[in-house]
């Protein structure tokens, strides 16, 4: 005679994820993937916690206090498939007793590797010849063409110095740059020995002195236009500002003006205010290199952030502790 077999709990999975994450997925949980790979409307998200045991959101669904406190929300976790989450109100989830995770750690080299990237294409102006070679305009090498900058002997201005910052700075200080770093606590000591990173007492102090200020905090209301208008005035105009992070933390519209007004010498970014949706004068300038949102789009990382989705999702059906819990 064979027991009965406990149901599998149901998992809805907001975006196609890569081929290794949706398999074990299905191997261990009544799982449903949105084969569209499109955002979920708030209706849909609605209906993911009220028919689903678990969501494994992204950065691109929005669920606030309200979608929290739906009648009949049945999923206990929030499994997050990235590293930040103030995309999900914690506050609420907390209220409501729905559990939080997030994949911190297995984003940290991809994204820092991308830091790099921004700064090498904007210091060397590598955008702009691409967009001249590919449209035919290149008439051959001369000695004044595109003539950027070089990195070695510069210094590099970090706003934040997590885990992410510190692997840029690590990379950084492979091509010779100088560090230096604006968090409100310091370092371990060892931590900076390694980096030969000097903490900076303010972010305006550190943006007046950096060749390269490149932004790693987290987004939230607390960080909501951290660069303004006036941090900007205070760059040098030879600096390049670069943002792997989050685009809220930008005021995007005072930067075009930097740009514009030559108060900036170039940007590098990844993340956007409003994206996908890109300010055109961003787009149409030619000081601006501009990628969508690939800090963390290596196989390497994208794989290991949703095995860290699921060891989450098994900890917590198994009643033990999850390693990433937020909330």
């Amino acid at each position: 005679m064979t027991g009965n077999t406990a149901p599998r709990p149901r998992v809805r999975v907001t975006r196609r994820l890569p081929e290794a994450v949706e398999a074990r997925l299905a191997a261990g949980y009544d799982v449903v993937f949105n084969v569209e790979d499109r955002a979920l409307t708030a209706h849909e998200l609605r209906s993911a916690l009220t028919d689903f045991d678990a969501v494994v959101p992204t950065i691109t669904d929005r669920i606030d206090a309200a979608l929290i406190a739906t009648e009949g929300c049945r999923a206990r976790i929030l499994a997050n498939y990235g590293a930040g989450v103030e995309h999900i109100d914690l506050a609420a989830a907390r209220a409501a007793g729905v559990a939080v995770s997030n994949t911190p750690g297995a984003l940290t080299e991809a994204t820092a590797e991308l830091a790099i990237l921004l700064m090498l294409m904007a210091a060397r102006r590598a955008g702009e010849g691409e967009r001249e070679l590919r449209a035919g305009d290149w008439t051959g090498w001369r000695p004044t063409h595109l003539v950027g900058q070089s990195l070695v002997g510069r210094t590099l201005g970090l706003i934040g110095f997590g885990r992410i910052a510190q692997r840029t700075a690590a990379r950084a200080l492979g091509l010779g740059m100088t560090i230096r770093y604006f968090s409100r606590s310091a370092a371990a000591p060892e931590i900076e020995a390694s980096l030969a990173a000097t903490r900076i007492a303010s972010a305006e102090a550190l943006v007046e002195s950096a060749d390269v200020i490149s932004l790693h905090i987290p987004g939230g209301a607390d960080t909501h236009h951290f660069v303004d208008a006036d941090l900007l005035a205070r760059a040098k105009p030879t600096a390049i500002l670069v943002n792997t992070a989050r685009g809220s933390v930008i005021d995007e519209a005072a930067l075009v003006a930097a740009l514009a007004e030559g108060r900036i010498a170039a940007v590098g970014l990844d993340v956007y205010e409003r994206e996908p949706a890109v300010s055109s004068g961003l787009l149409d300038s030619p000081r601006a290199v501009l990628l969508p949102h690939l800090g963390s789009a290596t196989l390497d990382a994208r794989t290991a952030m949703g095995m860290q989705a699921i060891d989450n999702l098994d900890a917590f059906f198994a009643g033990g502790e999850m390693p990433d819990r937020v909330v």
